[in-house]
């Protein structure tokens, strides 16, 4: 069967693997659609440092159920449309002992630390797997994104009184935003791409910042009564959008960080202590997959809008080399692994 591959960085090429077979515990899934993540883009560019070569890519996933295992339970049937949680945790670590398996020292995310799943069928233990009777593979294929950004939102502890700053209309800034809005909070999107501050309205966003056409520090303070926001969640990981997101925040404020910063990054941390700021970090997700999976049955908003492209398996190397020369000209591109 086919299978996208990352020999080395900025190379892509489609290989042939074996079929796979499941395990007593194993579901086999068919992949019908692949989402494109940043940790992908990062490893195409030889940008992600733990990522060894050659690899198969992909953990965004929504596929249909072909086949189980003797000990898989019943719920699990065969013709299910499901997505994956892509990470293993070791169960030892001191995060694991806490119950936060997401920030397991050890992670081994799919796609990252081992093959994934941008091939036509794979096999996963069935307690990763989750279902739905109403969403298309499609749309399971934006859970796992969506599901980092909700998570990023209850580390930050967002409450209805809340004005949240999202740093970010990607994919993950928009998850943080239908999050926010879920909780009743006011939000604020910042993003230098007016599609997508178009977008981030369209869902229901009140306030809009773009640091490329007006100050972020003039807006933010006129939106907060000259305060900030109770709330900043930097979710792009860049130095400019981290230092805003301490700048914007009020005192006594909580910021939340996301995106994965690709270089050090140099702070005044006497801003740190003189607002007396919570600054949490977010990693992956916690539980959230079934709130998102609820979310998205809802149908509430247009959220086919967040897939800006969809490519066939065959053109995955033009996929990639598209995103990585406009970042900003897409929200979330995925690849359409059905066998015709």
């Amino acid at each position: 069967m086919k299978a996208v591959s990352f020999p080395r960085p900025e190379r892509v090429e489609i290989i042939d693997i074996d079929e796979p077979t499941p395990g007593p515990e194993d579901l086999l899934i068919e992949v019908q659609y692949a989402g494109l993540c940043g940790s992908d883009l990062n490893i195409y560019r030889g940008a992600y440092p733990h990522t060894e070569y050659p690899i198969i890519p992909g953990h965004e996933i929504g596929g249909v159920v072909m086949g189980k295992g003797d000990a898989v339970p019943a719920s699990f049937a065969i013709g299910a449309q499901v997505m994956l949680s892509p990470f293993v945790e070791c169960g030892v670590c001191s995060s694991c002992r806490q119950g936060r398996f997401n920030c397991c020292e050890n992670n081994r995310t799919l796609g990252v630390q081992r093959n994934g799943a941008m091939t036509h069928r794979v096999v996963f233990p069935y307690r990763k797997v989750h279902a739905s009777a109403i969403l298309t593979t499609q749309e399971l294929a934006l859970v796992e994104p969506l599901s980092i950004g909700s998570h990023a939102v209850n580390r930050a502890r967002v409450t209805a009184e809340d004005t949240v700053l999202v740093l970010g209309c990607g994919t993950i800034g928009m998850g943080v935003i239908l999050a926010a809005l879920r909780r009743g909070a006011t939000v604020i999107g910042l993003d230098v791409a007016e599609s997508k501050l178009a977008m981030a309205q369209r869902f229901g966003v009140q306030h809009l910042i773009n640091p490329s056409r007006e100050d972020p520090l003039k807006a933010i303070h006129a939106l907060t009564n000259g305060e900030g926001a109770a709330v900043a969640i930097e979710a792009v990981g860049a130095p400019a959008t981290y230092r805003l997101a301490i700048d914007m925040v009020a005192y006594a404020g909580r910021v939340a960080v996301v995106g994965y910063a690709k270089e050090e990054i140099t702070f005044d941390t006497a801003m740190w202590v003189r607002k007396e700021l919570d600054i949490l970090g977010a990693r992956n997700v916690l539980g959230e997959f079934s709130d998102v999976i609820a979310m998205l049955e809802a149908r509430d908003k247009p959220y086919h809008e967040l897939i800006s492209a969809v490519y066939p398996l065959e053109e995955a190397g033009r996929a990639f080399a598209d995103w990585s020369a406009a970042p900003g000209d897409f929200v979330k591109i995925q690849l359409d692994l059905t066998e015709k």
